[in-house]
């Protein structure tokens, strides 16, 4: 298995914060008035801390995103899931931006976060967004895209592909990445790359030779794969280095 990564800066990861103690559970968090069900996880400590706003994938809010919520807090990350598919299978952009802002609003209800240091990821539909919204929602400082879609749009529900936004970026934002991801190919993604490279924007891509879409989860759970460890690794180490 090879991984081909393009980077500014990498961090080995931490083991002695992955032991903490661990808070996971159900949320609402109200967005235009619709109570919006998602899952919450905490270290267990009151001290603030780092967050991170999380985007399931199309295919909604599965079991192995909710572990990998339990996962980011074990290593020290206030982590929110939000259910954006809780009222419609596919919303429209103003929809999902709007509840990504409540959900900050939300973290910022909370003394175990420090509000000046909250990330955001996403998966597939949720790289898409990532990847949209980390140029426009200058509160976030920093994401990890992961198999995103940077040329989606022009469509009444999505207006605008991410591409339309790289000038905008200010955000350090890690692209992960399968060779073998049909939905999104990773030619794409290059060619994204490379754009913000042009732009002079803070970016890190990683590529994992031979993997498909949503290589992060088998069957809804996260996968004991080299690829799935690895990139939640360069994630967790990517926010460490970012949110501080």
């Amino acid at each position: 298995m090879l991984k081909h990564t393009l980077m500014l800066a990498a961090l080995a990861l931490s083991t002695a914060a992955l032991g903490q103690a661990v808070r996971g559970t159900d949320v609402n968090v109200t967005s235009s008035g619709r109570a919006y069900k998602s899952y919450l996880a905490a270290p267990a400590s009151a001290t603030p801390k780092p967050a991170v706003i999380l985007l399931h994938s199309f295919r909604g809010l599965e079991q192995g995103y909710r572990d990998l919520v339990d996962e980011m807090a074990a290593a020290g990350f206030v982590t929110l899931a939000l259910g954006w598919q809780t009222f419609e299978p596919e919303p429209s952009d103003a929809t999902v931006g709007a509840l990504v802002e409540d959900g900050l609003r939300y973290l910022g209800t909370r003394r175990d976060v420090n509000i000046n240091a909250v990330g955001l990821t996403g998966f597939c539909a949720g790289g898409r967004y990532t990847m949209l919204l980390l140029p426009q929602i200058k509160a976030f400082k920093a994401g990890v895209a992961w198999y995103g879609f940077p040329d989606q749009g022009g469509t009444a529900a999505k207006p605008q592909p991410p591409t339309a936004f790289i000038n905008q970026l200010s955000a350090p934002l890690l692209i992960i990445h399968g060779t073998r991801d049909q939905p999104s190919p990773v030619a794409s993604i290059y060619a994204y790359a490379g754009r913000l490279d042009a732009a002079n924007k803070p970016f890190k891509l990683s590529v994992y030779q031979g993997e498909p879409h949503s290589f992060l989860l088998q069957g809804g759970r996260i996968a004991d794969t080299f690829a799935s460890r690895d990139a939640r690794r360069d994630m967790l180490n990517y926010f460490r280095e970012h949110l501080r």
